[in-house]
């Protein structure tokens, strides 16, 4: 093994699960500068077995001893959002780099104390928003820093996607809203950062955060559970910038149309389209400014993407695109975002938006 090679245990990667072996070890396997050595999951078995499957050396089902573990330098935590933040303080007070996926905790005073962690050991993080490493996303934000529309005056982002309301009961634990894992920290969550990450972050805002749909079909048990979780919201308010913005990630049981944002500035615009959410695919770019006569698709520069062609298409791509950074952020020893701190301000954006939506009153955001 070459001694440049960052050594990574993934807490999460069982075969059993869906996230972890299908975004994170093939997104590791195709980058050089990375090497696969250590699983952890909640059993024995299923840890040795995982560990067979996807080639790591080493296999745990107790993640205090990984994160410990002198041959594993990143730690990669991939698990339920309730369990994000014992795990990954453990591996922060053993001193190891750290990426957490998104929501990187279950509040903002966890994400706070994860963030103050990281910093007083000195360590790099990473939280998993994705989207904003896609190619389209980086070269919206780059052509509105280049002035392409001029003076940013309005934003516009909605997001209707399929709303799954048959689910096993497996994955139903996400109904309840205190776990973590909903539409509003998750497809909102991600969502909301790729606007803010390219548009500035808002300054004041009004939000409407509601559960549409408080039921839930289990296909195995047969029978109908209770939701609290929202699955409907809706945020408009003004950025720092100046622009006013207005931003609805909703489920929908028929007919989505997917994802569109709409970018709107003295001296042109820029809208981007996509059936599938920003966080799997590519939306497609389009552009006019001044003298143009209507839209055009915009190309994407080869220059935007950072990982090798053989990188795996869909959710790997993305995350491989961020531990391609996550690498150079933990071998130059300087911040890379999205870090934890990163994480923090958009859980306290997501704090502010229930706020709004509880209280009924306009935030002012500071």
């Amino acid at each position: 093994m070459s001694p440049e090679k960052l050594r990574v245990g993934i807490v999460g990667a069982s075969i059993n699960a869906s996230w972890g072996p299908q975004t994170h070890v093939p997104a590791i396997k195709a980058l050089p500068e990375y090497e696969l050595v250590a699983v952890c999951t909640a059993h024995s078995e299923s840890a040795k077995a995982s560990a067979e499957q996807f080639g790591a050396r080493l296999a745990f089902h107790d993640h205090r001893e990984m994160v410990t573990h002198p041959d594993v330098d990143v730690v990669t935590v991939s698990v339920r959002v309730p369990t994000h933040h014992q795990v990954t303080m453990d591996a922060l007070a053993a001193g190891k780099h750290v990426y957490t996926e998104w929501p990187l905790a279950l509040n903002a005073f966890e994400a706070q104390e994860m963030a103050d962690l990281a910093r007083a050991k000195g360590v790099r993080t990473m939280v998993g928003l994705q989207s904003r490493a896609a190619p389209v996303n980086l070269r919206i934000k780059e052509l509105v820093e280049e002035g392409y529309v001029g003076k940013v005056q309005a934003c516009h982002l909605t997001q209707l996607a399929g709303s799954p309301l048959q689910r096993t009961s497996a994955r139903t634990w996400q109904r309840h809203r205190s776990m973590g894992a909903n539409p509003l920290t998750i497809s909102f969550g991600h969502t909301i950062d790729i606007f803010c990450h390219c548009f500035g972050d808002f300054s004041e805002l009004s939000a409407a955060v509601t559960t549409e749909e408080p039921q839930w079909y289990e296909r195995d048990t047969q029978r109908y559970v209770d939701v609290n979780a929202p699955d409907n919201i809706l945020v408009s308010g003004r950025l720092q910038g100046g622009a006013w913005a207005s931003v609805h990630v909703t489920s929908v049981r028929l007919h989505s149309r997917g994802f569109r944002l709409e970018v709107y500035g003295q001296e042109g615009t820029l809208v981007a389209t996509s059936r599938e959410s920003p966080n799997t695919g590519w939306p497609k770019l389009m552009g006019g400014n001044t003298g143009d006569n209507e839209l055009a698709e915009l190309p994407i520069p080869d220059r935007l993407t950072w990982v090798p062609k053989n990188t795996p298409q869909g959710y790997p791509f993305n995350v491989a695109q961020m531990y391609r950074r996550f690498a150079e952020a933990i071998h130059s020893g300087q911040r890379v975002e999205p870090d934890f701190d990163t994480a923090l301000e958009r859980h306290k954006l997501l704090a502010a938006i229930e706020r709004s939506s509880e209280e009924g009153k306009r935030q002012v955001l500071v």
